[in-house]
């Protein structure tokens, strides 16, 4: 006999008698999406360019991404935010990007509006439209959408991946990590890889697994029930890491260069049909060195690197291939509606040079080539955090100039699939309709019949932004819906409109013209200059790669666009113009917790992330730390950081250690004078600035460094040089030992400390450890009384 069900809201159908015999029951009904209602799967890449991907004329073999294209359409005409979590907010909630408080990534939140990094609830994600819709939702990989301040253990955790409607996750919170060492979290929890790179670990892999993984949980028990998945690889955001065979696949294919590399992809772009036949290839980069006029070693090096990140992206190319081989294997793949798209242009993080650490971008640090090429053998592997030279850049985004962070078509166009065999009747096919990420929740909406719903969980909701791409599924003639859209970045500024870009490049069309560097502040009045005479304006009708400027010719219609992007940025809350660069990481945010002049630290507990731990950069502090060391001890007490930049302090051949690791160019060791003590001691080290920072040049405060046992000095030595701005965007507060990648050479993570952590102390009030020596016998004291 069928059950009767009811709605939430219905009033109760059954009889209520005063017995059960002569009752009839109800029950509330399950959450059931409508039938036959299709899967929705996001893949997105990170750092591709539109010259990237096989299917849009690249070298570089992506068959199972060439495969979803010949089932389904290549869009020419996407755009993105030219930064990752901005247009990764764009994609989950149809809302720009400074309407979800997020104009820069989550550690470069400023406090404005449009800038704190608190994505607003009344802008909903499509994981909470859909789970009201029946659908499981399940996040994988990078996230970056949580102010970086909250994700600590502390919380809150209403914005992270399950507080906004994803029942399960599995992947990073920050902006990037180690391949091999990553900073997982599996719901609300940290955990750790399950291999070695040394057994073969490696991210990618890994969450293709959790991912096919989740889905099989809730087919094998609901086969009808469709899922929405947000898939994010860590690729092909630096460190490009792969395993050295997918590398050397490419051994010699770049030996010609970035210049060559473009040719071949613009040419072959235009037999794919992906760019018009009119188009213009965009001019070699003026901050791009000549590969012809290079030494030997260095095209070397180049070509090695470019090797590494076409393996890289190869590699993710067939993981991406296994998961949807499994998806085709459940029956799951015609009736699954997937978007594939990248969050910016290729990243020019690297520097002119290339870098063997891609965090000297975020502290000024210049690249080392000497250091460049003596790590060639190893680029790809664990040991570095590297990153390909801008030149490589350049080439990613073939046709077009420039790169990410900048708004030229370079850092904002980007390729972008859609594939839906059951819902789509064209294969094969090409569009060219304007579009952007905020089309792509509005888009999955309509082809699901779904309305944007007035309220989530009690709050009312801001209107979608974006614009449904529906009508083009079957009909590439379709008139785009989307006719206006402003971007802005770092200061960097365009609006497109009706087939026409208006640009404003800040510092300048490159750095060398600008004789500016990224970062460079605009005051007031280089505003108002730059609004009478920066812009520059395209018609993308006959110029899709920007390469004839037309603002003398068009000045009416530029001082209208003009004009325009200032409404847009009215709208959508664009204000205050920050072009700041890497110097707004460091801007102070307030945190859940009162600041505080000391911190202790427990074993056993979750690594603290850098915007949760305390400022310990170019200021006064100690660490003390509270342990029972056996005979032989050995290990890591404290450690704050990564194979990319940081400190540690341990034991190692049986003598107390501070290390330091400034940027992965220069490793410093102080030890102590002899042997620690058995026994329950206080291990401790003083930080002591003797000079001042020089940020814009890389340089923190160099400092003498004092080890201490019990309050006594039992060695010092000096730091010429620390790191000014950032240990990493995935450095955090470790205790007992040093998980992930490791801060110094050597030692092999985790490198657990052999005796017991009891508790630690960080100070940053400056005060003297000598002068504590008493307080610090008597806490033994009593600590030990305790036992």
């Amino acid at each position: 006999m069928p059950l009767t069900e009811y709605q939430p809201g219905q009033a109760f159908p059954g009889v209520i008698g005063r017995t059960f015999d002569v009752s009839k029951p109800a029950w509330p009904a399950p959450n059931r999406a409508k039938a036959g209602a299709p899967n929705v799967l996001f893949i997105v890449l990170d750092d591709t360019g539109f010259g990237h991907l096989g299917c849009y004329g690249s070298p570089i073999k992506t068959p199972n991404l060439d495969a979803l294209a010949a089932d389904g359409l290549r869009y020419t005409n996407m755009h993105t935010t030219a930064l990752c979590s901005p247009s990764r907010s764009c994609m989950v909630t149809g809302r720009n990007h400074h309407s979800n408080a997020m104009s820069c990534i989550t550690e470069g939140s400023t406090g404005y509006p449009g800038g704190n990094g608190y994505m607003p609830f009344e802008n909903g994600m499509l994981s909470e439209i859909l789970q009201q819709q029946g659908y499981n939702t399940y996040a994988i990989g990078k996230w970056h959408l949580t102010p970086s301040e909250a994700t600590s253990a502390a919380g809150p955790y209403d914005r992270w991946p399950l507080g906004r409607g994803f029942e399960r996750y599995y992947g990073f919170l920050g902006g990037d990590t180690h391949q091999y060492y990553p900073e997982l979290v599996r719901d609300n929890s940290q955990t750790e890889p399950e291999k070695t790179p040394e057994e073969g670990y490696h991210l990618t892999p890994d969450l293709v697994e959790k991912a096919k993984a989740m889905i099989a949980d809730a087919k094998q028990v609901a086969p009808e029930k469709p899922f929405f998945m947000y898939f994010c690889t860590g690729a092909q955001h630096a460190p490009h890491h792969v395993p050295q065979e997918w590398a050397d696949k490419y051994k010699g294919q770049f030996d010609d260069g970035w210049d060559a590399y473009r040719e071949k992809v613009f040419a072959r772009q235009k037999e794919l049909g992906v760019i018009p036949k009119n188009t213009t290839l965009s001019r070699h980069d003026p901050d791009v060195q000549d590969w012809g006029k290079l030494p030997a070693d260095e095209r070397r090096l180049y070509a090695r690197m470019m090797e590494v990140f076409a393996g890289f992206l190869e590699h993710t190319d067939h993981y991406i291939g296994e998961l949807i081989a499994f998806l085709k294997e459940l029956g799951e793949y015609e009736n699954t509606l997937i978007m594939v798209i990248s969050d910016n242009g290729a990243s020019a993080e690297g520097g002119p040079h290339g870098s063997v650490n891609e965090n000297k971008f975020f502290n000024n640090v210049p690249d080392d080539l000497k250091q460049n090429l003596a790590a060639i053998d190893d680029i790809g592997g664990p040991k570095y955090f590297n990153h390909y030279p801008w030149g490589w850049t350049h080439a990613g985004n073939t046709p077009f100039r420039r790169w990410k962070r900048e708004t030229y078509r370079g850092g904002v166009s980007d390729p972008f699939m859609v594939c839906w065999p059951k819902g789509i009747k064209a294969k094969g096919e090409i569009r060219t309709q304007f579009a952007h990420a905020i089309d792509m929740v509005p888009t999955v909406l309509d082809a699901l019949g779904v309305e944007p719903p007035t309220q989530i969980r009690g709050v009312t909701q801001s209107p979608i932004q974006g614009f449904s791409l529906k009508s083009s599924f079957d009909n590439a003639k379709a008139e785009a819906l989307h006719v206006t859209q402003y971007f802005e970045m770092f200061g960097h500024r365009s609006l497109y409109h009706d087939g026409w870009r208006a640009v404003c490049p800040w510092p300048g069309t490159s750095f060398v013209e600008s004789g500016k560097e990224f970062g460079a502040p605009i005051d007031y009045d280089k505003l108002t200059d730059l609004d009478a005479h920066g812009w520059e304006l395209y018609n993308l009708k006959d110029d899709c790669a920007e390469t004839a400027n037309l603002a003398d010719k068009e000045r009416d219609r530029l001082i209208a666009m003009i004009g325009m992007w200032y409404v847009e940025a009215g709208k959508y809350d664009v204000l205050p113009i920050d072009s700041r660069g890497t110097l707004r990481l460091g801007e102070p945010r307030p945190q859940i917790a009162e600041d505080r002049k000391s911190y202790v630290y427990y074993p056993g507990t979750q690594v603290v992330p850098t915007n949760a731990a305390p400022r310990l950069l170019n200021v006064p502090h100690s660490i003390s730390v509270h342990a029972t060391a056996p005979k032989g001890a050995e290990g890591c007490l404290f450690s704050m950081g990564g194979n990319d930049g940081g400190f540690a302090l341990y034991v190692q051949g049986g003598k107390l250690t501070y290390g330091y690791n400034y940027v992965a160019e220069q490793h410093f060791k102080v030890q102590s004078d002899s042997a620690i003590p058995d026994g329950d001691h206080i291990f401790s080290f003083e930080f002591t600035p003797t000079g001042k920072p020089d940020v814009a040049k890389g340089k923190g405060v160099p400092a003498n460094i004092k080890l201490l046992v019990d309050g006594k000095p039992v060695g010092a030595g000096d730091l010429p040089v620390t790191i000014p701005l950032s240990l990493g965007l995935s450095a955090g507060v470790c205790v007992g030992s040093d998980s992930g990648s490791p801060v110094m050479t050597d030692y092999m993570p985790p490198f657990a400390f052999t005796g017991t952590v009891k508790k630690v102390l960080v100070d940053v009030t400056g005060q003297r450890l000598e002068d504590k020596e008493e307080a610090m016998k008597a806490y033994l004291k009593t600590a030990m009384a305790r036992q």
